[in-house]
């Protein structure tokens, strides 16, 4: 049984609202509640097989989060999420750049297509290639700033934690507004306007966006899996 897409997407739409208003309003409850709901996130497929190890690291997990609610570590996860969720997309689009493998969008464009990436156009391979770096880059470039702008909030920023004033002092705020909005916007802006480049650059390939959205979808959870996976297959 595979995790509901409506659950997982509910799941991450609300992490980034639970954790920005955590950090507006220093409110160690809504942290511990954006930090379960990260955890959920990750065991979702396991819990909805109903493995008793998921559900009693679930358990564990809230009794933990429970206990720290009030603690004034609790927010210091958060600050540290952004970074390292945008810079684990980052390492997986930047991995299938390195010689001898086939970038990232290049094996969803073949996946999609139903052809082995060596048989996708020419001039398609070459846009996926340069495609993929532009994703590596900006999210590269999103995580770092994450990193330096959660090292700088004051009160509670990671330098501000240590008792090291910071070089330059943002509010959790900004801080927040970025890291928790401004960055997932940036995310799908670059998305959905590279759609629409490229349906100009490369017409009569998709009908509309939501066809693209629903051939995407229908890769299905066996199918981005195996896109995903470093191995023999994925190469040239």
């Amino acid at each position: 049984m595979n995790a509901s897409p409506l659950a997982r997407l509910a799941l991450a739409l609300a992490y980034p609202a639970l954790a920005h208003h955590a950090s507006v309003r220093h409110d160690g409850v809504l942290a511990a509640l954006a930090l379960f709901d990260i955890a959920v996130f990750v065991l979702l497929d396991a819990l909805l097989q109903r493995r008793a190890w998921a559900w009693t690291a679930v358990l564990a997990i809230a009794a933990g989060l429970a206990a720290g609610a009030h603690s004034r570590f609790i927010h210091l996860p958060l600050l540290l999420m952004p970074t390292a969720f945008v810079a684990l997309v980052a390492w997986t689009f930047g991995r299938t750049l390195r010689a001898g493998s086939t970038p990232l969008i290049t094996r969803i464009v073949s996946a999609v297509e139903h052809l082995p990436p060596d048989q996708v156009d020419a001039v398609l391979r070459d846009y996926t290639r340069k495609l993929t770096a532009t994703w590596a880059a900006m999210l590269g470039g999103l995580a770092v700033a994450n990193f330096l702008l959660a090292l700088c909030a004051v009160p509670g920023g990671l330098l501000d934690g240590l008792g090291i004033a910071p070089p330059l002092a943002i509010s959790p705020q900004a801080w927040s507004w970025f890291a928790n909005a401004l960055t997932y916007g940036l995310i799908g802006g670059l998305f959905v306007g590279e759609y629409y480049y490229r349906v100009r650059r490369f017409p009569g390939r998709y009908t509309s966006f939501l066809d693209f959205l629903r051939r995407m979808a229908v890769l299905g959870p066996a199918g981005w899996r195996e896109v995903l996976r470093e191995d023999a297959r994925g190469r040239r």
